[in-house]
């Protein structure tokens, strides 16, 4: 049976599986992909990021809804000591863990829930360690790992984190849903004694704002509001996520009313809608869509053949082809909103000279190979074949190998592709952009998928993260955002705008810049 064929069954399966369309007080939303499982430290994944950090977990710090700004979250007030080294965070008072069949909790969300929360993570032994197979590689690879020298209960509502430097990035550490998110102790000593620690990736229980019921594995999953929830509980009946790859499928599932939201639109099915009660809003958010060249493979390690590759790449033609211009060409590895954006920066299209430099690389004519995703919010088969033939014309020979996302995730995490290309949205920090993607640390974490390391460029993200003086961290990210363009370990692609298709029935849903899914205050007629 054809892998293509296997996808529309299950499509199908998940079709059938849906509540009817018109169930009051049901929200569906078609999702692009299925996520890495349940327990979100273990994740990089933005799908995964939507279906349990943004729904089953609450962060120690949060987001204002549709910003980027940083608000309380499990944490209700913080501070820091004079010489920066210290962060004292005053928990929450009245949040509760899930109730679940496989889950009673006796107690409410306190420090140690906390303090375990992060020193699984931070741990580099133990059984935490030996059921994430990739590691937490949010944690490790963000640079939080090597920030923070230790966490303490001070009392049972006080944590406090003990920092090797100052860090002006590691309170929105603590907004990330892969870093920031809190787990039950209870629950964990729970499993431990079962040795079913397996679990926690399959039978989540957070403090969040709805509560996992069901998962059918690349077709649905199921979630009904948590009546506890300290923000107030939700007025939906229950929450559907309909795996949906197929980017047409879910128009016609959006236009059929089987789904009231549509995650990562393509920006070309924009006008599908017109004459139904489905609206696409468009957000220009903190996103980058870029090319990672595996700078360890032979002759991608030559910035030469690096460059020859970013100006052998017509940016203009790809951005009508893949994104019918609803898109703007990126120059920058950070996006054009993020504050310390270098404008200085500029693409240049030269075939000729890209040639040039492929032969004074000494380049032997081996095939590439460019590993790209199926489904998604853009074409990546033709994205593929459009970066495949620019780099015919200056010599370079690929081939584009098709899997899922989460496959594509895993191996080029390990390093096993010459080019793959993604995108990375930031949480409101640049250091985030930078650390998680092209940082040493990210490397042995998977998340660097150029596996690029320089030491100068990481003394510059050092530097930037204890400076407290936003002129001297905009000074030294330019410094930085020169080098990656120089050294091209990566080829910035496209500004992309992000689009969520919403049914005129969802009240409340806000786009947000960090380009995710929140479904507190949503409601349905």
């Amino acid at each position: 049976m054809t892998g293509s064929l296997v996808r529309s069954l299950l499509q199908l399966v998940g079709a059938l599986a849906l509540p009817a369309a018109h169930a009051a007080g049901t929200l569906t939303v078609c999702t692009e992909n299925a996520p890495d499982g349940f327990d979100i430290a273990q994740s990089e994944s933005a799908v995964t990021h939507d279906a349990a950090g943004m729904t089953l977990y609450d962060q120690l710090v949060m987001y204002r809804r549709g910003t980027a700004e940083l608000v309380p979250g499990l944490a209700e007030r913080w501070e820091t000591s004079t010489d920066g080294l210290q962060l004292t965070m005053h928990l929450r008072h009245g949040v509760r863990f899930h109730r679940t069949p496989w889950f009673k909790p006796s107690r409410e969300m306190n420090a140690d829930d906390v303090v375990f929360s992060i020193r699984r993570m931070a741990e580099p032994a133990g059984p935490w360690q030996a059921i994430s197979p990739n590691g937490y590689l949010m944690w490790a690879g963000t640079g939080l790992a090597a920030q923070m020298k230790a966490i303490d209960k001070v009392d049972d509502y006080t944590v406090r984190f003990s920092l090797n430097k100052p860090s002006a990035p590691f309170v929105t550490g603590l907004a990330q849903t892969f870093t920031g998110s809190v787990f039950s102790l209870e629950y964990a000593q729970q499993l431990l004694a079962a040795h079913k620690l397996d679990r926690f990736n399959s039978e989540p229980v957070g403090t969040g704002p709805f509560v996992f019921q069901s998962y059918q594995k690349d077709a649905v999953i199921r979630y009904t509001p948590n009546p506890d929830y300290w923000g107030g509980a939700s007025t939906l009946d229950r929450l559907v996520f309909a795996i949906t790859p197929d980017g047409n499928v879910r128009v016609q599932r959006l236009k059929a009313g089987e789904c009231l939201v549509g995650a990562n639109m393509r920006a070309e099915t924009a006008g599908a809608f017109t004459g139904t009660p489905v609206r696409m809003p468009g957000v220009t958010g903190l996103l980058t869509s870029y090319i990672a060249l595996n700078t360890r493979r032979p002759f991608l390690d030559d910035p030469r053949f690096r460059q020859a590759l970013a100006l052998g790449f017509d940016r203009a033609s790809y951005l009508a082809a893949v994104y019918g211009g609803r898109a703007t060409p990126a120059t920058s590895f950070l996006p054009s909103v993020q504050w310390s954006f270098d404008k200085t920066i500029q693409n240049a299209f030269d075939p000729a000279r890209a040639r040039a430099l492929v032969q004074a690389s000494g380049y032997d004519g081996r095939e590439l190979s460019i590993y790209t995703r199926i489904g998604g919010s853009i074409d990546g088969k033709r994205a593929a074949e459009l970066m495949q033939s620019d780099w015919a014309r200056i010599g370079v020979k690929t081939r584009v190998q098709m899997m899922e996302w989460g496959e594509m995730l895993k191996r080029t995490g390990q390093g096993e592709h010459d080019i793959t290309f993604l995108s990375w949205a930031g949480s409101g920090d640049p250091d985030d952009f930078f650390s998680a993607n092209l940082s040493c640390a990210a490397v042995s974490a998977g998340g660097n998928k150029s596996l690029w390391c320089d030491a100068a460029f990481d003394a510059l993200l050092d530097a930037a993260r204890i400076s407290g003086d936003r002129a001297r961290r905009t000074a030294l990210y330019e410094q930085a955002q020169r080098m990656v363009a120089e050294k091209t370990p990566v080829i910035p692609t496209v500004y992309p705008t992000e689009y969520t298709a919403v049914n005129q029935k969802v009240q409340g849903f806000v786009p947000s810049p960090l380009v995710d899914l929140d479904f507190r205050n949503v409601s349905l007629p």
